[in-house]
């Protein structure tokens, strides 16, 4: 379902199709594995191959921001296509999240 790429202390994943209360659990548990990692500071998750997100998916990103503020890592979200940023935008989340337009834009983080 996902791939998971690494960068020097950054890890991408990149979920695909439907995030919903289907996979939400899987979904949350890969994005904690890379985020417990040694080494990583930053995950970030590609969303350009999502089609849907639903709550389920919605409080599985939630959850995985908080564990990482938790351990005093971030988590970021990129390439979020408009009819998903939408969901962001009503519920706010916008304003959680730090959203980056592409890959290009992650691999330029500041660490």
């Amino acid at each position: 379902m996902q791939a998971v790429l690494n960068y020097p202390k950054i890890a991408v994943i990149r979920p695909q199709g439907c995030l919903n209360a289907a996979n939400a659990l899987e979904f949350e548990r890969d994005m904690t594995t890379a985020l417990a990692q040694n080494g990583i500071s930053i995950l970030v998750v590609d969303l350009a191959a999502v089609e849907s997100l639903d709550s389920a998916g919605l409080m599985a990103l939630l959850s995985t921001h908080k564990l990482a503020l938790t351990l005093g890592r971030s988590c970021r979200l990129c390439a979020v296509a408009p009819p998903i940023r939408i969901i962001f935008e009503l519920t706010q989340l916008d304003r959680v999240f730090e959203i980056l337009e592409g890959e290009a834009a992650f691999s330029q983080t500041e660490l």
